[in-house]
């Protein structure tokens, strides 16, 4: 076994470092989600703690880990007789992000239980993790019915497992740990609030502390046994401290002062629900246990929000998760002079009162003051509109209805288009591919049922042979890839008009999110075109580009379609299963470049050649419309949508259209 690299000999990662050592002083805590790029030791880390948790006493044999002293009533392996115990080291299990549902929760043989009533188990992770960590590394690139289970586990202390009313249940409390990188996607809400603390981390600027990292790693590399014992003082200090602090924390003091000062910041944040109030406190009793005390003090408090709230206060995905902390210190500072009944309501702009704080002043993004000359009707720039304009602001995001994909796929699990999945309901049955997961019962006795007077069946049992199981065939839904191709052109960039482009686009980033899609941003300008988000899973990275995204210039609309063609040609390559929905935010104007109009044309029937999913969002304004953005729809053999169209009630028809063209092409 590969020996962990050591956990006092993490260079920096402060905060990364106490929340994991929260944990292991009071797993009640609730885990710790580890936020930042790649290459920040945040699985180095996760994996040296293991070593430092204490031993556990487990009853012999048993495979879920029962404690001797308070053995599972339920556990599959019981009863259990009272006895000594076999101590050996907390486990430390990972779970992989491509995990199966059976290799999670574990497996019942179906076919031992049909022919002879016997409940064969195989446990899973879960039952692996009992009374240990659950490492989840990229946690927010898990599948959504893994989370579900996650959820499930997390909430209620056990695994249930179910096939087809043959049932098992085990003990499963965990400390659940998962490290992510932001740019590949955000956690979904319910699985975020079920971490108790959340860390950001970062790389150091500073350049002896990068030498002090790399020079300690190449040193484990070449000898991983002698770097271990150079540091093995160290590591024995830390596990001390940690058994010493389990031993201190049932006699620390939460007074009612904490209490407060706990509820009024939870207040003041406008957090969700009251995990996060609970949370507070166990971290700041592990805090005071962890620096030897047995009061809680009111730095207790602080440190134990900065770990707490941050990632509980966002309000919407494109919120960054963060504290002020000039708020935190003023709401300690105003709840810790309140007496039992103060009251005091400070107004909208302290921190009891309502609404999130005003962003700050950025380009305007609205105004009439700062419009500017659009392309002329014919569809060549004016003088003005040739010269880049900045950035202005998204308008107020709106709620949408799915756009959803022609067909059945195959691909990721989601919740846009109709997919064949593992989870979803049941529309027929197969032969099993490999290893039997979802049986069709009804499928199952049929095929069995005529052979039985030939295989010499004399009693009430069914006899089933392994050709008899039949594969429940379902049908769910899968996440897609939403290519946004932008006009970020001259024609785009009367402030205003741009403001409510930026604001739908947003709006169906905010939908893909929901829906668990992967986002691209193409945009086109001037002379050319350029992919400003490969696809991703990070909606909040697209979100962020098309804030940034400036206006002005000429509209090369053939090589924006282009280049969205060529990115999803690269994307078919990486992600064969995932299907496409194009979106192409224009007002259909072309310009720029010899024939632009008939060029873009011969670029918008390859989409159509390749049957892919898209809508034209018409961006054109004033009493004089083209109709140009329809045309553009007709050649890509897709619908074309207004802006105003694009809210939820008038979605619904579009999501018909986009079918019945896609239905007309294969016919």
């Amino acid at each position: 076994m590969t020996t962990p690299f050591p956990f006092t000999a993490v260079v920096g990662q402060d905060d990364l470092r106490l929340a994991l050592l929260l944990n292991a002083v009071s797993p009640a805590v609730g885990g710790v989600l580890v936020r930042g790029e790649k290459g920040t030791a945040k699985s180095t880390a996760v994996r040296a703690l293991s070593a430092l948790l204490p031993e556990v006493a487990v009853v012999p044999g048993c495979r879920f880990s029962c404690d001797p002293a308070a053995p599972d009533p339920a556990c599959p392996d019981g009863p259990h007789e009272p006895g000594p115990g076999a101590r050996r080291p907390a486990r430390m299990v990972e779970l992989p992000v491509g995990a199966s549902e059976d290799r999670l929760v574990g497996a019942l043989d179906i076919e031992r239980a049909l022919a002879e009533g016997v409940k064969a188990f195989e446990p899973g992770l879960l039952a692996d993790a009992h009374r240990g960590i659950l490492y989840v590394d990229e946690v927010n690139l898990l599948h959504d019915h893994l989370v579900d289970l996650l959820l499930d586990a997390a909430a209620m202390g056990s695994s249930y497992v179910e096939r087809e009313g043959v049932s098992v249940r085990h003990a499963a409390r965990f400390l659940l740990v998962g490290t992510m990188n932001p740019e590949e996607g955000e956690l979904r809400p319910q699985l975020l609030d079920r971490f108790g603390l959340t860390v950001e981390v970062a790389a150091s600027r500073e350049p002896d502390q990068r030498v002090e990292v790399v020079r300690r790693r190449l040193a484990y590399d070449d000898d991983p046994d002698g770097f271990a014992a150079r540091w093995a003082a160290e590591e024995a200090a830390v596990r001390q401290r940690i058994a010493a602090a389990r031993e201190l924390l049932p006699r620390v003091r939460l007074g009612d002062g904490a209490l407060r000062q706990i509820a009024a910041t939870c207040a003041a944040f406008e957090v969700d629900g009251m995990r996060a109030d609970i949370v507070m406190a166990r971290t700041a009793t592990a805090l005071a246990a962890w620096a030897g005390r047995t009061d809680v003090l009111a730095e207790d408090v602080r440190q134990a929000a900065l770990l707490a709230l941050p990632h509980r206060r966002r309000r919407n995905p494109f919120d960054a998760p963060g504290l002020d902390e000039d708020k935190l210190d003023e709401t300690l500072e105003q709840s810790a002079g309140q007496d039992g009944d103060g009251d005091d309501d400070p107004g909208p702009g302290g921190p009891g009162g309502g609404g999130r704080p005003e962003p700050e002043d950025g380009p305007q993004g609205g105004g009439d003051a700062a419009a500017r000359p659009e392309d002329g009707e014919g569809g060549e720039p004016q003088a003005s509109g040739a010269r880049e304009q900045s950035a202005v602001r998204a308008a107020e995001p709106f709620r949408t209805k799915a756009l959803s994909v022609p067909g059945i796929g195959e691909g990721a699990a989601g919740r846009r288009s109709r997919a064949r999945t593992e989870h979803g309901r049941t529309t027929g049955a197969r032969r099993p591919r490999g290893a039997l997961t979802k049986l069709h019962l009804a499928a199952t006795v049929r095929a069995a049922a005529p052979h039985q007077r030939a295989r010499g069946r004399s009693g009430p049992g069914l006899v089933v042979r392994r050709d008899d199981l039949r594969q429940a065939v379902r049908e769910g839904r899968e996440g897609n890839l939403v290519l946004f191709v932008v006009d970020a052109s001259g024609s785009m960039a009367a402030r205003q008009r741009m403001s409510a482009v930026k604001g739908a686009v947003l709006s169906l980033l905010l939908d893909a999110y929901q829906r668990r899609d992967k986002v691209g941003l193409v945009t086109f300008r001037g002379s050319a075109a350029e992919v400003a988000l490969p696809p991703t899973s990070s909606v909040d990275a697209a979100a962020v580009r098309l804030e940034s995204l400036p206006t002005g210039g000429r509209t090369p609309l053939a090589a924006g379609l282009l280049k969205a063609h060529e990115v999803l040609r690269v994307e078919r390559l990486r992600d064969p299963a995932r299907r496409a929905l194009v979106v192409v935010v224009t007002d259909g104007r072309a310009t720029g470049g010899p024939e632009p109009v008939a060029l873009a044309g011969r670029a918008a029937r390859l989409f159509a050649a390749e049957a892919v999913a898209s809508v034209v969002v018409d961006c054109e304004s004033g009493p004089v419309r083209l109709g140009l953005a329809g045309r553009l729809a007709g050649e890509l053999g897709g619908t074309a949508v207004t802006l105003d169209e694009l809210r939820a009630d008038s979605i619904a028809g579009l999501v018909r259209d986009v079918q019945g063209n896609s239905s007309r092409r294969a016919a």
